[in-house]
């Protein structure tokens, strides 16, 4: 019942983006007294354009959670809002000299709030409609910005919470600047003066401005929101956590070894750490009222405002869904997990036993390459091989567990 209403609001969404987008543009180039020729290379399109980024996001919802950037994934009504702001947006911006138009920004916008590559088309898309809309549109115009968009989103859409974005605005901003001039001084065939840098300067004050402001809410609502919540429930005395441990004393010995050696393989491996760590300090949380399905179990983690991402993880690895492909990070937990759990046991029957790591290790690998269940995990051989040398190499630290 809940994925039949998804769907429908998938499909909603994506009914709106279309018929917004070409009825909008239709609309504007009847009220701007177009011809019907061009009233109807408008709006098919614009129908063509909205049809593409459509395409797109559905090609990105296939991938899951890494076909998009941050957390869009979860929060798919950003980009859909963003969006349909700009259609309106880019067709009121065709009034407006277009040395003026703010696109670079709207770029990263976009690309934020999806990824690079629905970024690059719908910015382009946009574009597109201004030029068309714009009484004397041209292609100098349109090459400018897609270029100066390019760039921009390049540079400024890999951002973390440390990232210094003073280098990558500067270059974002003096490209657009030479590419301002080039139009103005090589397509415009005009001289260059002080008159017609007013523009050009105007636009990159807006452009900064747009920028400065929208990173900076996106630094401080989503990127550092999310690390502050990662930061919070992966602390060992996180209130939710230490209820765990007290209901089973093994669980804090489990959890955080566990942690240590899945932490030591997602960094070497370039996983996710810290959805790996929720997922090892979380995933027993059945424990608590002896329900063990993800439905009975759901409703700690929402009402603790887990990140998103975190939570798709820990619902991959309690309840994964049929035939779906498990994570390198799921496998990471699993193999660490089993491993603290083998070495606790054997030291629980003969503390002074003398353990060949080496072989319970290759007997964890090997054993999973022989019956199969390999296969159902989105990891390579080269990196199911990097895991075997990464646990070998911590035999000091299962000394340590002694």
């Amino acid at each position: 019942m809940e994925s039949e209403k998804l769907i429908s609001n998938e499909r909603i969404r994506y009914g709106a983006m279309f018929f917004f987008t070409g009825l909008c543009v239709l609309v504007f180039s009847i009220v701007t007294g177009r011809n019907y020729e061009i009233i109807l290379r408008n709006t098919i399109t614009a129908f063509i354009f909205a049809g593409t980024v459509i395409f797109m996001v559905k090609d990105a919802l296939g991938r899951g959670e890494k076909g998009f950037s941050y957390d869009n994934f979860y929060k798919q009504h950003r980009f859909f809002a963003a969006y349909m702001g700009m259609v309106v947006l880019s067709c009121f911006i065709s009034l407006v000299p277009s040395e003026f138009w703010p696109f670079m920004s709207l770029f990263v916008i976009l690309s934020l709030f999806s990824n690079k590559e629905i970024g690059l088309i719908s910015g382009t898309g946009f574009i597109m409609i201004a030029v068309m809309l714009e009484q004397n549109g041209g292609y100098g115009e349109f090459f400018m910005y897609v270029l100066a968009g390019c760039v921009a989103v390049v540079l400024l859409s890999d951002l973390g919470e440390s990232t210094n974005i003073g280098y990558p605005l500067f270059i974002s901003l003096l490209m657009q600047a030479v590419l301002l001039l080039a139009f103005n001084v090589l397509f415009q065939n005009r001289t260059l003066s002080l008159n017609i840098l007013v523009l050009p300067v105007l636009n990159l004050m807006l452009n900064l401005i747009i920028e400065l402001a929208f990173l900076n809410m996106f630094g401080v609502y989503i990127i550092r929101k999310n690390n502050d919540m990662y930061m919070e429930i992966n602390d060992s005395e996180y209130p939710l956590f230490v209820s765990i441990c007290e209901k089973d004393k093994n669980e804090r010995f489990r959890a955080m070894h566990t942690s240590y050696l899945t932490e030591r393989i997602c960094h070497e491996l370039g996983y996710d750490e810290r959805s790996a760590k929720t997922c090892v300090y979380y995933h027993r949380i059945g424990i608590l009222d002896g329900k063990y399905k993800w439905e009975d179990v759901e409703h700690y983690y929402t009402e603790n405002n887990f990140p998103p991402r975190a939570l798709g993880l820990l619902k991959e690895y309690i309840e994964p869904d049929a035939g779906q492909m498990l994570s390198g990070e799921a496998l990471a937990i699993l193999i660490s997990e089993t491993v603290i759990t083998s070495i606790k046991d054997l030291i629980n029957r003969n503390k002074n036993a003398t353990i060949d790591y080496d072989k319970l290790i290759d007997d964890q690998f090997d054993g999973r390459l022989k019956d199969g269940s390999l296969k159902k995990y989105e990891v390579t051989f080269a990196d199911y091989e990097k895991m075997r040398s990464i646990l070998k190499k911590e035999k000091l630290y299962y000394d340590f567990l002694r």
